[in-house]
């Protein structure tokens, strides 16, 4: 079943063709513990934008490996997209944009981005 999420003021939205998320990462990189990701990841054709596009804009940091996407009017990040460790195109969807899931509920894997 899919499910959807979006920015805070939702001029950018998607839909993940997949089941909620029981499962998010938290990363302690100076990125993520700034923002407070609770992030999940899909392959990148289960992500579909449905709205927004031309609200976003990307943020590079690092190895500029992950395109991070924030909305331009509210700059709340939804997702980011990049590749997985095999090389497959994926898409990170921050979970606490996301209406279904509850960030209490989801069992955390902690990450330790800080020391990459």
């Amino acid at each position: 079943m899919a499910f959807e999420g979006s920015c805070h003021c939702g001029k950018v939205a998607y839909t993940v063709d997949a089941d909620v998320p029981t499962q998010a990462m938290a990363c302690n990189c100076s990125h993520c513990r700034r923002k407070g990701f609770l992030l999940a990841f899909f392959p990148a054709a289960q992500f579909r934008l449905e709205r927004g596009e031309e609200d976003l804009k990307s943020y590079f940091f690092y190895k500029h490996a992950i395109e991070h996407r924030f909305c331009t009017t509210c700059g709340t990040q939804p997702f980011a997209m990049g590749k997985m460790p095999d090389g497959s195109e994926m898409a990170a969807v921050n979970l606490r944009c996301v209406d279904a899931a509850d960030p209490d509920a989801l069992e955390i894997q902690k990450v330790d981005g800080a020391s990459f």
